[in-house]
């Protein structure tokens, strides 16, 4: 179970993450599109599903967004008045800043009712971001609300190559309770082994016991999803973004880099006592690219499964 692999540290754990349907959508078309996710979901072999908490991120560059930005369906509604019928666990991300104070708390005593809940809080995307409360406001109505509420953070491996301190943001987040980690998607291998050792080394150094980092992998498609993943601030090194567009077919060649990309970590991770999981992205509507995060999935799973043998 999620919880217990959590609660325990565990290696392994292996998610699927997914953006609920734009809010424009017809009642009876969210119904039919919440169909086509339970029969996906419900056939993988995942700990739990990843719901995204989208939010307008235009503030933090001045660079034109790719693709329009469209409000999304709450991702807790979707998941208890959509997807009720899948048994599996749910991680349900709140871009908190988005929120009232009342709002957030209403969220926080829904999870109550629940026998396990589990979220992950995401602040501002930038410090020009207006907000209505702050990550650490929020860390704080938490603990006050629903103290038991399994809770995860965001890390972004690429940012310690510049600050040098995201294993320290990840060591404050969890004096505030996170207990788990899912990262920014990743392309950079070298900058997320980076972070990794300044991470295992901080926690070998102060005594602190690890607790698992999710690093999130998800396929490209295009050029233009190409671009909007650079939009995002996924940092893609300039000799691999040559690879991809060159290789004439973007998305098996992604697909290939996924999958180096977590052997690699795999082997990274274990040889430092590392709890490594991995968070499998479908975020795109091409049925192409939907199948080709079912594939990285289960050959994720085969990967992991292989070193989790090891270890044993």
């Amino acid at each position: 179970m999620l919880n217990s692999k959590i609660k325990n540290k565990e290696s392994g754990i292996l998610l699927y993450g997914i953006t609920p349907p734009k809010s424009t959508n017809k009642e009876e078309d969210l119904k039919t599109i919440a169909q086509k996710h339970i029969q996906r979901i419900q056939k993988l072999n995942i700990d739990a599903l990843v719901l995204y908490d989208i939010q307008d991120e235009s503030e933090r560059t001045d660079e034109t967004r790719p693709f329009s930005y469209i409000e999304t369906i709450d991702p807790y509604v979707y998941k208890n008045k959509y997807l009720k019928e899948l048994e599996v666990p749910s991680i349900v991300y709140r871009s908190v800043g988005k929120y009232t104070k009342k709002e957030f708390k209403s969220y926080l005593k829904e999870t109550k009712k629940k026998k396990e809940s589990y979220s992950v809080f995401v602040g501002a995307a930038s410090k020009k971001q207006k907000v209505n409360i702050s990550i650490k406001e929020a860390y704080k109505i938490k603990k006050e609300v629903n103290k038991d509420l399994l809770l995860g953070g965001i890390t972004i491996p690429e940012r310690h190559t510049l600050t040098k301190d995201e294993h320290l943001r990840v060591f404050s987040k969890i004096s505030n309770g996170c207990e788990y980690f899912i990262t920014q998607c990743v392309y950079n291998l070298e900058a997320a082994k980076i972070f990794l050792t300044d991470y295992a080394r901080y926690a070998r150094d102060n005594k602190i016991e690890l607790v698992p980092i999710i690093i999130t992998l998800t396929p490209c498609g295009s050029e233009k999803t190409l671009a909007f993943m650079k939009w995002l601030g996924i940092n893609i090194p300039n000799y691999l973004e040559e690879d991809l567009i060159e290789s004439g077919d973007i998305l098996q060649e992604s697909v290939s880099v996924c999958l180096y990309i977590i052997e690699e970590l795999c082997k990274f991770a274990k040889k430092r006592n590392i709890p490594l999981g991995y968070n499998i992205e479908s975020v795109a509507i091409r049925k192409l690219e939907i199948d080709a995060s079912i594939f990285l999935l289960k050959e994720a799973k085969k990967i992991i499964n292989k070193y989790e043998d090891k270890a044993a």
